[in-house]
């Protein structure tokens, strides 16, 4: 379970990464990690501390689409958009899913956003995806809904 957003948090993220050279990235990805998003009280928190313009770190933000601005539906799917699992039918496997969740990539319905991810590092057993962080491999359309199911159904 993520923690709920605090200054107390970011803070200490941010001391951190006092020593570093260039720390806005790995400071996001931390706020992230923190809290699922990176919240928009924590952006200029982040823009004082290391003296940028609250739209230098929003740009930032907005750039990567790895960063959320909100918190995240409860569960995630990434779909490996790599050559290799395309190459053994990922885009058949995004087209199903796009379908059975009625949602185009970097979108969601209901409690469940889907991504692509660009390698999971299974490429001898793709197409491959990750539910709630949890990686599967040899993904088919069949196996893939019963993954989803399987996530909703958990606690």
């Amino acid at each position: 379970m993520r923690e709920a957003f605090s200054i107390a948090t970011v803070q200490a993220i941010l001391d951190s990464h006092a020593t570093q050279e260039g720390p806005l990235l790995p400071i996001l990805h931390d706020v992230q990690d923190a809290f699922g998003y990176v919240p928009p009280d924590a952006v200029s928190v982040i823009a004082n501390a290391l003296n940028l313009s609250r739209a230098e770190v929003h740009g930032v933000i907005t750039f990567y689409h790895h960063f959320r601005t909100s918190p995240p539906p409860r569960h995630v799917v990434q779909i490996c958009r790599a050559e290799a699992c395309q190459s053994m039918g990922a885009d058949a496997l995004v087209a199903h899913a796009e379908r059975v969740l009625s949602c185009t990539m970097h979108g969601h319905s209901g409690d469940v956003a889907l991504e692509p991810v660009y390698c999971l590092g299974q490429c001898a057993t793709s197409p491959a995806i990750t539910i709630d962080d949890k990686l599967h491999a040899r993904v088919t359309p069949e196996k893939f809904d019963r993954l989803v199911a399987r996530a909703k159904d958990a606690v």
